[in-house]
């Protein structure tokens, strides 16, 4: 693995790098904090050597470094993620240009239209919710920021595909795992393509029961001013209040408008 793992084509380098000037071993240790999830939160050396494809004693280098510095512990034999990890999500929420620029601008839309109002991006193949409002509601629904979730479940997942090349759109379908969640999740390719398409067609997507049955969605891209896509403006709601027409005819308009105003400033 001296070689570092080319992006997948949903996520292209903004400049050539020459690998001569690339940390392997800082990317190594990247491969390793992402290779915890939530079926893997306690591993051994071995298991995170076969999930990264690094060899035993380098994954175990990584893991010992990782809980000297603080991002991981240990009992001595399995390890796993320490709440210092979290530092490095917060950092881009915190630093980040785009969720601070657009937070006033959802906080108005949320208190429009009554409804918790979200900001997310691409990452792969997940979903990441990057900025949120704060619903003029006592309880609020939706997902906070720093939540991840597969992309073809959530509204924002067709839109932000819908906006990538045909190149890219298609490398990225062949790789994505369609994990089902409910009856009406896409579980296929070609279903989730027709998705895609449609939030192509429409400008919009519109998701109902994919992720949970009792929840929808809404999302039409956010893009700058050179016309490219920088994210997916949305919402997420409750499927028993809101109909697709009613979504459409009530929330479509003022989520457009603010999209077209963000456009000037991104």
């Amino acid at each position: 693995m001296e070689n570092p793992e080319p992006l997948p084509p949903s996520e292209p380098r903004r400049q050539a790098i020459d690998p001569a000037d690339l940390i392997v071993g800082l990317g190594r240790g990247l491969a390793v904090i992402e290779s915890f999830d939530d079926e893997h939160a306690r591993m051994t050396c071995a298991e995170v050597a076969e999930r990264t494809g690094l060899p035993r004693t380098s994954a175990r280098r990584h893991l010992l470094s990782l809980c000297h510095y603080g991002y991981a512990d240990t009992d001595g034999k399995r390890f796993w993620l320490s709440p210092r990890v979290l530092r490095l999500g917060q950092s881009y929420l915190e630093s980040a240009r785009l969720p601070r620029l657009v937070q006033p601008f959802i906080q108005r839309l949320s208190m429009q239209c009554g409804e918790t109002a979200n900001v997310s991006v691409l990452d792969g193949h997940e979903i990441v919710y990057v900025a949120r409002s704060n619903s003029p509601r006592v309880v609020s629904i939706g997902f906070l920021a720093g939540a991840r979730v597969p992309a073809h479940v959530v509204a924002p997942g067709p839109v932000l595909l819908a906006e990538l090349s045909e190149e890219a759109q298609t490398a990225w379908l062949d790789r994505h795992e369609f994990a089902a969640f409910t009856a009406s999740t896409p579980v296929d390719r070609a279903g989730f393509a027709e998705q895609v398409q449609l939030a192509r067609r429409r400008g919009c997507g519109i998701s109902v029961g994919q992720l949970d049955g009792g929840l929808s969605g809404v999302a039409v891209p956010l893009k700058d001013r050179r016309g490219e896509c920088r994210a997916a403006l949305g919402m997420t709601l409750q499927t028993a209040a809101w109909s697709e027409a009613r979504i459409v005819e009530t929330l479509l308009p003022p989520l457009l408008e603010t999209a077209a105003t963000l456009r000037v400033l991104l």
